[in-house]
């Protein structure tokens, strides 16, 4: 009868070289060796059915403790060596936290959207609402409703985009058809701005571009009158572009509005030249509005206005070409970060 292999040897000998370990590899190295599928230890369990059979139990029960022990050591000693490996990645990549980071580039709204929050923070606190409606348009909402009849050279296709295959179906060109949107669905009295993009066949020089950027306002209520429409505005201008400007009020024709008004305000350009510059057209708003969207007129009156965006942006800051504030270009949009 041979002798029962010596499991304790090879015990002592698998955990001497997991101790012996000094980084992971050397650790994947002693694993393979002592409880790889080659190893001493692996074998001895593979062949313990060729052992007599008084020698299995004993053998079986005192291999498979030996495994669990080298298999416990091997993921003692690796916790250990990942721990003492990311202790040393750590004190290499040590970051002294009270050095200046390095900066990020910050973005910043464009200047459009600067100036319209400035305008519509400027209406809410005069007691107005803002109220949006679709880009895409019906002609009765942009057009009809508004005392624009077909015919109107507005209806035009060089003047304004229609969808294709529909006669009814327009891009906007005025904020105004969201006056007729919210007359629609709100008893008076009403105070609204509308702002938004709007789009005209319109590109003839720098001032100019099929797509632009409208704030269109109205007010409807008991006992409104012109008065009323030149201290609104008189109070908004000052608060845009300083507590020292005068606005003037000149007559001009606008369909949806009788009578109707150019809006320019006191300005000094670059050069020290002092002068008017018209800004916004406004009107009293006309009765056959207030007849298609179901207003009496005999009751309710109402002012409205509309100014470009665009106009303003570009005189504020000096922009000598409209197209600068849609061509996303850094260099330009940087300056007013």
């Amino acid at each position: 009868m041979s002798a029962p292999p010596d499991l304790s040897a090879l015990r002592e000998e698998a955990l001497a070289a997991v101790a012996a370990a000094r980084d992971l590899a050397a650790l994947e190295e002693a694993r393979v060796r002592h409880l790889g599928r080659r190893s001493p230890l692996a074998e001895l369990l593979g062949s313990i059915g060729t052992l007599p059979p008084e020698q299995r139990g004993p053998v079986g029960k005192e291999g498979n403790a030996a495994r669990r022990a080298v298999e416990q050591a091997l993921t003692t000693r690796r916790e250990a060596l990942e721990a003492e490996e990311m202790g040393a990645r750590l004190a290499a990549e040590r970051v002294d936290v009270t050095l200046p980071g390095d900066p990020w580039p910050s973005g910043s709204l464009h200047p459009l959207t600067q100036v319209r929050r400035e305008v519509e923070e400027i209406f809410l606190g005069m007691g107005y609402r803002i109220a949006d409606g679709p880009e895409v348009e019906t002609t009765y909402h942009n057009f009809t409703a508004l005392n624009t009849p077909e015919g109107h050279p507005a209806w035009s296709l060089a003047d304004t985009f229609f969808v294709e295959g529909r006669d009814d179906v327009i891009l906007r060109a005025q904020t105004s058809p969201v006056q007729v949107r919210v007359m629609e669905s709100t008893p008076p009295p009403v105070y609204v701005i509308a702002p938004g993009t709007v789009y005209r066949r319109d590109d003839v020089d720098a001032t100019h571009s099929p797509m632009f950027h409208q704030v269109e306002g109205f007010a409807v209520d008991e006992g409104l009158s012109l008065a009323h429409l030149k201290g609104t505005l008189l109070a908004f201008m000052r608060e845009l572009f300083g507590r020292d400007r005068e606005i003037r009020l000149i007559p001009h024709f606008f369909p949806f509005t009788e009578p109707s008004v150019d809006v320019s305000v006191s300005w000094t350009d670059r050069h020290g030249n002092t002068g008017w510059l018209e800004v916004a057209g406004a009107g009293m708003v006309d009765p056959n509005v207030f007849r298609a969207v179901g207003y009496d007129p005999e009751r309710w009156t109402g002012f409205a206005f509309g100014f470009g965006l665009d106009r303003i942006v570009m005189v504020r800051h000096g922009i000598p070409d409209i197209r600068l504030l849609f061509e996303g270009d850094l260099r330009f949009l940087e300056q007013f970060s």
